[in-house]
C-alpha cells in the first residue's frame, strides 16, 4: 500500500479538467443543454440550487465521478477541496482509496510558517473517505459535514481558471465523459426537493402542469434519493435507476431489491403491470410489476414512480426492468387497456404475449354501462358472453345479440372493447399461459399489490415507509407457506390416483386448487368419443354445473386426447389459464386407463421444492473471466439456494450458517495468498 501526499484540488491539468466539468459554460459546450444547476459563477444562484450533501453509502462509477461530485458540492457550499490521502495497489498503481477534505483542513508545516502567504488553514474537519468495493464502484464510507470557518462566495474567486489547452481537451472529450457529467447531475436537488427552480415542488401533487416530470411534494425527491441510497447500502443485490430531464428535473424512478430480483428469476414468466395508482391519479405515482409464486401468491418484481401515463415513461420503466433481469422477457404481460402501455410493450417486449386484465374490465362495467336502460339485464348478458362461451363463434353470436337487442351498437366503450377482444376475452386466449393471473372465471379479481398500504391520498414519504412493511408481510406469508407445504401432508378426499400423485409434489395451496378439480370429476357424468383420427381422439365430456338461481344445467366440453404423445387438451383451457389440468381432461385420462398425470402437465413452478432445486438462468455458469457483475449475480443465486434450504428447520439453519462461515474463511485464505 502506498500513500499519496496531500495536494490542492486544482494544480494539474487533469484536476483542471475535473474542475471544468462543474463549470456551467463548459458544460454547455459539451452537452448543449440548459445548465442553470451548474452555474457556479455567482455563489448560490437564484432558486437556492444545491447538491445533495454527501452521505455514507453513496456510490460512484469511478474516482473521477466521486471527486467531481464532491468538488461541485463544495463550490455550492462555499469551500474548496483538497485530496488529503490516496491509496494505491503496489503492483498496478491502481487507486483504491482516498480522503477528500476541505482546503482549510490541517495547519501549515513548520518550514512554511515564514512564507508571506496568508494562513488559510484552520484545522477544518470536513471530509469524505471512500474506497473501491466489491462491485468496483467507489463507495463513501465516512463523512464529516461540519466546518470550523466561514463559508461563502469569496471562495470562488480563488479557483483557478482553465487554460485554453484544458478547455480544448474538454471539448474533445469522449462520450464516456459526457455520460459521467450526467451521472453526477443526477445528484442535483433544489431547496424544494425536485431539481431546478423551474421544477414543480408545491404542497400537493399536480397532474397537468408538468406532464414530463415527476410532480411531487416539497422534499419528496430528497426522500426518494435518501431511501434508495440506504437500500443500496443495506440490500446486497439492490438495483435502481433515476431518469432526469435535460433541465435536471426528476422524471422517472425504478428500483428492485434483492428478494424481488430473485423472484424475477423464478416467477418472471407472467407479469401483471399494476398501474392502479397512475390510472386513478393517486398522490403517489406508483407502478408495480407483479408476478405469482409457487403458492399462487402475488410477488413484487419491481417498482417505479413515473411522470405520467406516457409511452416514453413506460418504455423507460420496462427497459430499466429488463436491464436487471439479464434481458429475459416475460412470456405473458397483463396490463390495463392503455394505448401508452401497448406502445411501450410492443417496443420493449415484442415477443411477449400482451393481454388486457379482464378483472379491470369487469370492474369498469358499472361505471361504463350503469347509465344504460335495462343495465341489470345488459350486465348479465355481458357476463354470460364473456365467461360462458367456449368457442369464438359462440362469443361473436352472444355479443352481436347483446348490442342489437339492447340498442347499444353505438356505445363507445363496448365498441372499443369489441375491437380489442383478442387481448382480453377468454375465448380468444386459450393458447396464452397466465399462471393463475388471468381472472377468467366470474368473481375472480386481481387486487392491487399494495392494497391497504397505499390509498388515493397517501403521500410518497408515507408510502416509502410502508413499502418495506408490505414486502415483509408478503415474505412472511411465503415463508410460512413454504414451511407448511414441506412439513405437512394434505388430507386426501378421494381414491383417485391423480390426487395422491400430486399431493406429494404441489405446494399446499396449488394442491387444494387441483384437488377441487379432482373432486369435481364426479359432476362429469358422461365421457364419449366424438371423432377419431389415428392416435388423436376427440371426446365429449358432459358436466352438471350450477347456473343462475341455483339451478343445474348440463354443459358440453370437448377434449382432445393424443395417446401416442400423452397429450390432453380441453376446450376450457384450464391448464393455460391456471397451470393445472381441469376435471374434464382428468376424466378423459381416467377413461383411457391413465393412472398418472403426464409430466408435461405438472409444472415445476407449482412444486413445493421449486425454489430449492431450480436455478434461474442456467447459462450463467459460463462465467466471463473479467465480468465482476456476472460473478456477483451467480454467487448470489447460488447462495440464495442455501438460504432457501437453511430456512427449513433449525438443523438446516445451523448447517447452512456453518457452510457460509467455512466458505468465507476459505475465501480469506485466497485473499491472504494474493497479498
Amino acid at each position: 500500500m502506498e500513500v499519496e501526499e496531500e495536494k490542492e484540488a486544482f494544480p494539474s491539468n487533469n484536476d483542471c479538467l475535473a474542475e471544468g466539468k462543474c463549470d456551467g459554460q463548459i458544460l454547455k459546450e459539451i452537452n448543449s443543454e440548459p445548465t442553470e444547476s451548474f452555474d457556479v459563477q455567482h455563489s448560490l444562484p437564484e432558486g437556492k440550487k444545491e447538491f445533495v450533501a454527501p452521505a455514507v453509502g453513496m456510490e460512484f462509477e469511478s474516482y473521477d465521478d466521486a471527486y467531481n461530485y464532491y468538488n461541485c458540492y463544495a463550490k455550492e457550499a462555499g469551500f474548496r477541496v483538497r485530496v488529503k490521502n490516496s491509496w494505491f495497489k503496489r503492483n498496478s498503481r491502481e487507486k483504491y482509496g482516498a480522503v477528500l477534505c476541505c482546503s482549510s483542513q490541517g495547519f501549515k508545516r513548520i518550514k512554511d510558517v515564514n512564507r508571506l502567504r496568508k494562513e488559510t488553514r484552520t484545522g477544518c474537519p470536513a471530509m469524505i473517505r471512500m474506497r473501491v468495493v466489491d462491485s468496483k464502484r467507489w463507495r463513501v464510507l465516512e463523512v464529516t459535514h461540519e466546518h470550523n470557518h466561514l463559508l461563502g462566495a469569496k471562495i470562488y474567486k480563488s479557483v483557478k481558471k482553465m487554460g485554453s489547452g484544458a478547455r480544448s481537451k474538454l471539448q474533445s472529450s469522449s462520450d464516456a465523459e459526457v455520460r459521467t457529467i450526467k451521472l453526477y447531475r443526477a445528484l442535483v436537488i433544489d431547496a424544494g426537493g425536485n431539481g431546478t427552480p423551474n421544477c414543480n415542488a408545491t404542497g400537493g401533487r399536480k397532474f397537468s402542469d408538468h406532464p414530463h416530470q415527476l410532480n411531487l411534494r416539497k422534499g419528496d425527491s430528497q426522500s426518494i434519493y435518501n431511501y434508495l441510497c440506504r437500500l443500496q447500502l443495506t440490500n446486497p443485490n439492490f438495483f435502481y435507476l433515476m431518469d432526469f430531464t435535460d433541465e435536471g428535473c426528476l422524471r422517472n424512478v425504478f428500483w428492485i431489491d434483492s428478494r424481488c430480483r430473485a423472484s424475477c428469476g423464478y416467477f418472471g414468466d407472467v407479469i401483471y403491470v399494476d398501474n392502479t395508482c397512475m390510472s386513478n391519479r393517486y398522490e403517489t405515482p406508483l407502478v408495480a410489476l407483479v408476478g405469482v409464486n409457487h403458492h399462487g401468491q402475488t410477488v413484487l418484481l419491481g417498482c417505479g414512480l413515473l411522470a405520467g401515463e406516457t409511452a416514453e415513461s413506460y418504455t423507460w420503466l420496462f427497459k430499466a426492468w429488463l436491464t436487471c433481469v439479464s434481458g429475459q422477457s416475460p412470456q405473458t404481460i397483463i396490463t390495463d387497456r392503455c394505448k401508452a402501455l401497448q406502445t411501450a410493450i410492443a417496443e420493449v417486449f415484442p415477443k411477449s404475449n400482451h393481454r388486457f386484465s379482464l378483472s379491470l374490465i369487469m370492474k369498469r362495467v358499472p361505471e361504463k354501462l350503469g347509465g344504460l336502460r335495462n343495465y341489470d339485464v345488459i350486465r348479465k348478458t355481458f357476463v354470460k358472453a364473456v365467461f360462458e362461451t367456449l368457442k369464438v363463434i359462440e362469443f361473436e353470436a352472444a355479443w352481436g345479440f347483446m348490442i342489437q337487442h339492447f340498442g347499444v351498437t353505438d356505445h363507445e366503450w363496448l365498441r372499443s372493447l369489441y375491437e380489442d377482444r383478442a387481448r382480453w376475452a377468454p375465448v380468444y386466449l386459450k393458447d396464452t399461459f397466465f399462471a393463475g393471473l388471468s381472472a377468467s372465471r366470474p368473481g375472480e379479481n386481481l387486487s392491487p399489490f399494495f392494497d391497504k398500504y397505499v390509498h388515493k391520498q397517501t403521500p410518497l414519504k408515507e408510502f416509502l415507509d410502508k413499502y418495506e412493511l408490505a414486502l415483509q408481510k408478503k415474505h412472511k406469508e411465503e415463508t410460512l407457506a413454504d414451511i407448511e407445504s414441506r412439513n405437512s401432508s394434505p388430507e386426501l378426499r378421494t381414491r383417485c390416483s391423480f390426487e395422491l400423485q400430486l399431493s406429494k409434489l404441489y405446494t399446499r395451496e396449488i394442491f387444494k386448487r387441483f384437488q377441487f378439480e379432482v373432486e369435481e370429476m364426479y359432476s362429469c357424468f358422461s365421457t364419449t368419443q366424438l371423432h377419431v383420427d389415428g392416435p388423436i381422439i376427440i371426446f365429449l365430456v358432459k358436466e352438471r354445473v350450477l347456473a343462475e338461481g341455483n339451478r343445474r344445467e348440463i354443459r358440453d366440453y370437448e377434449v382432445l386426447y393424443n395417446r401416442s404423445a400423452s397429450e390432453v387438451r380441453c376446450i376450457c383451457s384450464c391448464f393455460n389459464f391456471y397451470g393445472y389440468l381441469c376435471r374434464h381432461a382428468l376424466c378423459v385420462l381416467n377413461f383411457n386407463g391413465v393412472e398418472e398425470v403426464p409430466s408435461k402437465y405438472i409444472l415445476s413452478r407449482w412444486k413445493k421444492d421449486y425454489k430449492r432445486f431450480y436455478v434461474p438462468d442456467q447459462g450463467s455458469y459460463n462465467v466471463d473471466s473479467i465480468d465482476h457483475m456476472q460473478w456477483f449475480n451467480q454467487l448470489y443465486r447460488s447462495a440464495l439456494q442455501v438460504v432457501e434450504e437453511g430456512a427449513i428447520s433449525l438443523d438446516h439453519y445451523k448447517v447452512a450458517l456453518q457452510a457460509f462461515e467455512d466458505s468465507l474463511n476459505r475465501v480469506h485464505v485466497v485473499e491472504e495468498k494474493q497479498d
